[in-house]
């Protein structure tokens, strides 16, 4: 049951015993050798290191330690990342009195008390010590799932991306306090990041929003696909409820709903140049439509369904309205909900702002209370009109040489079975790939720590990787697609705007192949860092802004990736 190793000098080194090692985050490690670095503190007198299981299946070091005075996690914590990687240092540390021990005289492992708390990023906890950072640590837990989030904890560790910065951001609107996005990875923890708030001083107009709007890149991109049905292009979501609906106050809350969120009573009309866009008002037409199913007695309760979803989703028109509908289906089991929307006017971040509505507009119907949504941000007619103007100012112009390089970029076809002239959605195939639940918990909440990395990287460098296994090609330009709701024009807060703001812009990935993986992901994260304005200028560039120097921009990669981010806890 021991373990040794052969060191350079021919000699073999006692490593520890095979039943005191573990494996946490993928790393194997030696409890002994842990203990052996605690035991060096001149302070601590002895000291064990076991690994603790979680409900969720996830293991954490928790270190136990008798000292003969009073020692803070941090003390600790500080001398030992002067010796140990950052997977070694323990989630927990509990100072005893003395050890428990076996009637044998041994310590007793079973007899060692839990942690207590959700220490889930091996740093201190570390409570909230002002107004501010209180309201900053309740955001991050309701946005990230976590009961407990100290100051000291980083914001990336715990599962926040880019689109949950937006949600942060939303919240802490409606708390009176403004938030740069962008400050939020610069100063990852709660600690760092509280001076850098702001108090609200400028509240968006609140007023109906009606007229036309400018198209904004995305929408031209749709409109020049030439789809053969244009106005089915939906997103659509089901919620379900197994105590079911309350009709009535259903059909309040989505009027309520579409009334305040003006991108949602939008129209696009073809005319001899192209598309336009029209903000209808509330008092023009219908705003939505709420179809109710019955089939708590029928026998093909999927087919009709199926049947039925599909007819309401082929029933949008894009040009007469409206591009919400909904077909409340009740069911044996409960009530489920299909709420489509036609992506021109929603996106991942709309229905993130649209489901908390929902709920929070639903239950206040329900309570007989009037229902009241958070203030709204500035509107997608706003936002559209001020992209126009940026499209020709300094700023753009800056970016015009970095595009134009990637734009001169030889791009290698893929291989194919056989070249089509045209491809069409319904010759698509879906591959469903599920990871455990312990392996998401490691992309989402861990791997990053390696790099200081963000999920893109990670999963960018494993397509450039799965690309260059399947071709031999060490470059490959992709299409990546983003959230497009970067800070470009100052003074515009869109964090709880609804409306398509998807930006898309090639990127090259690099993978070579004599590269180690720690080489090939900060290759990729270097890369993307490079990317102005995480890549929204490459759209303005394409469809707004003035043809210049003969200038175009017109890649068209044959692969597109995009992360939604995670939509469960929503």
């Amino acid at each position: 049951g021991d373990l040794a190793r052969w060191v350079p000098s021919g000699n073999i080194e006692y490593v520890g015993r095979i039943d005191h090692q573990v494996k946490i985050r993928g790393y194997r490690i030696e409890l002994g050798e842990v203990e052996a670095h605690l035991l060096r503190i001149d302070s601590v007198q002895e000291a064990i290191v076991v690994a603790r299981e979680e409900q969720e299946g996830q293991k954490h070091l928790c270190a136990y330690f008798v000292a003969d005075k009073q020692v803070t996690v941090g003390e600790i914590r500080n001398v030992l990342a002067q010796e140990l990687p950052s997977f070694m240092i323990p989630a927990f540390f509990i100072q005893l009195e003395q050890m428990p021990l076996t009637t044998n005289g041994k310590i007793d492992r079973k007899g060692l008390p839990a942690p207590e708390g959700g220490v889930q990023t091996g740093v201190e906890y570390v409570e909230p010590r002002t107004p501010v950072e209180q309201t900053l640590v309740s955001i991050w837990q309701a946005v990230l799932g976590s009961q407990q989030i100290g100051i000291l904890e980083n914001f990336l560790d715990l599962g926040g991306d880019s689109i949950k910065a937006i949600q942060v951001s939303s919240r802490l609107l409606q708390a009176g306090y403004k938030l740069e996005i962008k400050d939020l990875f610069k100063y990852p923890t709660v600690a760092q990041l509280s001076p850098h708030l702001q108090v609200v001083s400028k509240i968006a107009d609140q007023r109906e929003v009606v007229g036309s709007i400018k198209l904004t890149p995305i929408h031209h991109w749709l409109f020049e696909q030439k789809s053969a049905e244009p106005h089915h292009f939906n997103q659509a979501v089901t919620l379900y409820q197994e105590q079911g609906f309350d009709e009535v106050v259903l059909r309040q809350v989505i009027q309520k709903i579409v009334e305040h969120h003006d991108a949602l009573r939008m129209v696009f009309k073809e005319t001899e140049v192209g598309f336009e866009a029209w903000n209808r008002g509330i008092d023009e037409g219908e705003l939505f439509n709420l179809e109710i199913i019955d089939v708590r007695n029928e026998r093909e309760v999927a087919q009709i369904i199926e049947a039925k979803a599909n007819e309401i989703q082929s029933s949008i028109n894009i040009t007469e309205g409206p591009l919400l509908k909904l077909g409340l289906f009740k069911c044996s089991d409960g009530d489920h909900l299909l709420i489509v929307i036609h992506h021109l006017v929603v996106d991942g971040v709309s229905w993130r702002i649209l489901f908390e509505d929902i709920a929070s507009g639903y239950e206040q119907a329900l309570n007989g209370q009037e229902i009241r949504l958070p203030q709204k941000t500035d509107s997608f007619q706003t936002w559209a009109e001020q992209l126009s103007h940026y499209a020709n100012s300094s700023m753009m112009e800056a970016e015009r040489a970095y595009w134009n390089q990637i734009e001169q970029w030889k791009m290698v076809p893929i291989p194919k079975d056989q070249v089509l002239d045209k491809s069409y959605v319904r010759d698509g195939q879906i591959v469903t790939i599920r990871w455990t639940e312990q392996e998401t918990e490691q992309l989402l909440k861990q791997a990053n720590r390696a790099y200081n990395t963000e999920v893109n990287d990670l999963l960018l460098t494993a397509l450039g990787m799965a690309i260059h296994a399947w071709t031999g090609t060490d470059q490959v330009l992709v299409i990546l697609e983003g959230h497009g709701r970067e800070s470009i024009v100052p003074d515009i807060d869109l964090t709880r705007t609804v409306g398509w703001f998807t930006s898309q812009f090639p990127v090259v990935l690099q993978t070579s192949a004599n590269q180690h993986i720690g080489q090939r992901i900060k290759t990729i994260k270097e890369g993307l860092r490079q990317i102005p304005q995480k890549g929204i200028g490459y759209g303005i560039l394409r469809y707004l802004s003035e043809p210049k120097d003969g200038m175009t921009f017109m890649a068209e990669p044959e692969i597109t990736f995009n992360y939604l981010g995670q939509f469960d806890q929503d």
